[in-house]
């Protein structure tokens, strides 16, 4: 028996990646009925006569795995935001984030196409850049174009597991064809009338990059919150989460409860009131949600 890595899944075969080389192998029959479905990233044994004829014969266990894009054993999220065209968005920037914190995964913040900026919008950009990086988060700012700021993702990227996420338009294949000369994944141009990139990417596939491996993945396709609970988000926001455990009530919400570290932090001028908005706003969402399913 052997074993690898499925690097790439497609029409029902997936490819699994060992010292010798690529195998197109196909699922066991049995999966289907043990309710096991095979993913990107997942280490798997299997038995092959050639390079084309396998079969997989058992899944190892996960560290973890997400169902949009579907990939396993994923280490960081490299999320890509354009500083314009589309326009940076810290809404859907906290939006990705809290989905990153709440699947523990480490997110690395790439903002491109800074080429486009006038020097006042740059400034801007460069205002949020320090607010992120003030949270804790690593924050790079990148021009594909005059190709700047590409190898400073490089280390990031070593020995790591690293899925691409971020909304359509902003990029995602471009910084992937720059970090990787002659990948040639294909890009579109935004829709001029729709105002958002056409999407390319088909299927869930593992890439070697940077001495790591990049899924490049039709990203984030949903991103409600189903899956979390409201005593729970502001466990995704590292800068709360730091200060729950001295607020009064544990289970604090931060919102009406007395003696909340949370909103004495907030009036202080420690937390972002944009952050704090953000979370408010999250917060009536999922509450709307639970009501609605209930």
């Amino acid at each position: 028996m052997a074993t690898g890595m499925i690097v790439k899944a497609l029409s029902g075969f997936y490819y699994v990646q060992t010292d010798d080389g690529v195998f197109q192998c196909r699922g066991r029959g049995n999966f289907r009925k043990r309710q096991i479905k095979p993913l990107v990233g997942d280490e798997v044994e299997f038995e092959a006569e050639n390079k084309t004829d396998g079969y997989i014969l058992d899944v190892f266990e996960r560290k973890n795995e997400l169902i949009r894009p579907p990939i396993a054993n994923v280490d960081q999220a490299l999320l890509v935001f354009s500083a314009l065209e589309p326009d940076f968005s810290p809404l859907l920037l906290d939006r990705f984030l809290v989905h990153i914190e709440a699947n523990d995964l480490s997110p690395l913040i790439v903002i491109s196409k800074v080429d486009l900026l006038t020097d006042e919008l740059l400034d801007e950009i460069k205002e949020y850049k320090q607010q992120y990086e003030k949270i804790g988060y690593t924050v790079l700012l990148t021009s594909t174009l005059e190709n700047n700021g590409i190898n400073d993702i490089v280390p990031y990227l070593h020995g790591k597991i690293t899925v691409v996420a971020g909304q359509s338009g902003v990029g995602k294949s471009s910084l992937l064809n720059s970090l990787k000369p002659g990948l040639n994944i294909e890009t579109n141009e935004i829709s001029s009338h729709l105002g958002r990139g056409k999407h390319t990417t088909r299927h869930v596939e593992l890439l070697s990059i940077g001495g790591g491996l990049v899924a490049d993945t039709p990203g984030f396709s949903s991103l409600d919150f189903v899956d979390l609970e409201a005593e729970d988000l502001s466990n995704c926001f590292p800068e709360m989460a730091e200060l729950s455990s001295a607020c009064k009530f544990r289970g604090c919400t931060h919102t009406s409860e007395p003696k909340c570290a949370v909103k004495d932090a907030l009036n202080q001028g420690q937390i972002s009131e944009t952050r704090m908005k953000h979370y408010l706003q999250f917060l009536d969402e999922i509450k709307s949600q639970k009501r609605r399913y209930d």
